[in-house]
């Protein structure tokens, strides 16, 4: 990848000193020294870029990263995880950020996250608000002046704390959170309620996982990135890298920066934006946002979103600047761009950014839009678009049939375009028969999770009832070129008696549903469908190719 010369000062005057591991790197924060130059195999491309977006000018969190080179074997693992290794570079963040992790009054807290030299969307873990314990709660909420907000970090770490760290299951925190909430949702208790509730997680943690919640918030980070190292060798990971041709030898780096807070109230949000449309290519911003969320909200697939219209509407300012920053990454990365953002009190954070994932018909707007624009050169539309054929393009869609009205069970957000009818599949031991036996297959599920990822190998479309479009699920389907609806509210799914419910309407496993990812409707039954050409794409594409 060619990088500007002042991305290489930037990166020299940032690097740590030769008294640091080598494989140990900051970011926003002032090292002393000089490094072999970093490159993205070595940091992976989420701190890579983070780096570029901060030379670019656009706000992003201080921190540092434990390379990929730390991940070669169990051994270099536990050394990436030791306090040994990364203390330098935590002094450097500390002195960034003016905060200091563990200090009683102004806690540092920080999210620790993965980032391979490859994009494997929700395949590995994060872990936030590490550096909240019961010593240094009070501080926060004296720092923020939001005991809420507290609160609802406190539990938020207790819970994502163990079920990455310590394998305590999700239900038990669930089961918890139903009780005190009495049908409600989190996002609506209060402060002494979410005191409560984080009460008793520190007492199911203990239960179940055999020992308390670590207080000792250098221990905490020690254990988050030793966890966060490990998952590159998850089940879901595993499965990710086989189906895509990764090497498992490349590792995962870990990045470690301060946090910034979505869930600080009514002016703060955590979103998920795409520059352009991934799945038209039209050139527009695609973004889901939750009011007073944090990221994981968005991406876990567990909470439907909102999208741009309520951001633009509650925070223009905050939307102006992000489609700022939108041109600005699309021009300096010279692609379309995935990028994930918090905002905190009216205050725009950019957390991270990638190349985005697209279906073909988009891939093939998306080069001959940015070729118009100067952003890229012809070769290199050429080449992003040499393997798009007529047939990978094409686009189905739902036919009424003469003198019929269409009409649609539901509506749910479309996360990936096109036509996908088959039978209602409940989880991916029916998905995989049903396909083995030859049947197209609708997998409908509660939630859109990456760890459905194998059941989608095996179906045509996914349906479900929460989630966003910009969750690491629909990321994933729209990549396998599977038709996504998420977030359908009006669907309610009985596991126990294998049927669902939409708008009123029960339907049994097994039946035919049809899902209109063009229109984000849904069907009852096979709908008729036809296949349609975008001639003025295929033309300008076929000028593109003539001029090589």
């Amino acid at each position: 990848m060619n990088r500007p010369a002042e991305l290489n000062e930037l990166l020299r005057a940032e690097a740590p000193a030769s008294a640091w591991h080598p494989d140990l790197f900051c970011f926003g924060c002032e090292a002393p020294g000089s490094l072999a130059e970093p490159s993205p195999d070595r940091l992976g491309f989420k701190a890579f870029n983070l780096q570029r977006m901060a030379l670019l000018g656009l706000p992003v969190p201080p921190g540092f990263v434990l390379g990929t080179g730390f991940c070669a074997s169990a051994k270099a693992q536990a050394e990436g995880a030791s306090e040994a290794v990364w203390r330098p570079a935590l002094q450097a963040l500390q002195q960034a950020s003016g905060l200091q992790l563990g200090d009683a009054r102004r806690p540092l807290l920080l999210s620790v996250r993965s980032g391979a030299p490859v994009s494997m969307p929700g395949m590995m873990e994060t872990l936030l608000n590490i550096g909240l314990s019961d010593a240094t709660l009070d501080g926060f909420v004296r720092l923020t002046g939001q005991p809420r907000l507290a609160w609802d970090a406190y539990r938020r770490l207790v819970a994502g704390f163990g079920e990455v760290v310590a394998g305590v299951p999700a239900a038990c925190f669930d089961a918890e959170l139903q009780s005190l909430a009495a049908g409600r949702s989190e996002r609506e208790l209060d402060f002494a309620e979410l005191r409560a509730l984080t009460r008793r997680f520190l007492a199911v943690y203990a239960e179940v996982a055999g020992q308390p919640f670590p207080q000792d918030v250098r221990e905490q980070l020690r254990q988050a990135i030793a966890a966060v190292f490990k998952s590159w060798q998850s089940d879901k990971a595993c499965a990710y890298r086989a189906a895509h041709g990764i090497a498992d030898t490349i590792g995962t780096a870990v990045t470690v920066q301060a946090m910034v807070f979505g869930n600080a109230g009514a002016h703060s949000g955590a979103g998920v934006g795409f520059t352009r449309d991934p799945s038209s290519g039209a050139p527009q911003l695609w973004v889901d946002f939750l009011f007073n969320a944090q990221g994981e909200d968005v991406v876990s697939g567990r909470r439907s979103a909102h999208g741009h219209t309520v951001l633009a509407e509650i925070l223009p300012e905050v939307w102006s600047q992000l489609q700022t920053a939108s041109a600005l990454l699309e021009r300096a990365f010279g692609d379309m761009q995935d990028f994930e953002f918090t905002v905190q009190d009216g205050r725009l954070y950019l957390l991270q950014t990638r190349s985005g994932k697209r279906m073909p018909r988009a891939a093939a707007r998306i080069a001959l839009d940015l070729l118009a624009q100067g952003v890229i050169d012809a070769g290199t539309a050429q080449a992003r678009t040499a393997a798009l054929d007529a047939q990978s393009m094409r686009l189905q869609a739902v036919l009424a049939a003469d003198g019929e009205v269409l009409r649609p069970l539901a509506q749910a957000a479309s996360a990936s375009a096109g036509v996908a009818v088959g039978e209602i599949a409940l989880d991916e031991a029916r998905a995989r028969d049903r396909h083995a036996a030859g049947a197209k297959v609708i997998l409908v599920r509660r939630d859109a999770e990456t760890s459905d990822m194998a059941a989608l190998e095996h179906a045509a479309g996914l349906l479900t009832q929460h989630g966003a479009r910009t969750s690491h699920a629909a990321v994933v389907a729209r990549q396998m070129g599977r038709v996504c609806l998420v977030g359908c509210e009006a669907l309610q799914i009985d596991e126990g008696r294998r049927e669902l419910q939409l708008a009123g309407q029960v339907l049994a496993e097994g039946d035919l549903l049809t899902l209109d990812g063009n229109e984000g409707l849904i069907y009852a039954g096979a709908a008729r469908t036809e296949w349609r050409d975008d001639t003025a794409l295929l033309q300008a594409l076929e000028r593109l190719r003539s001029t090589g």
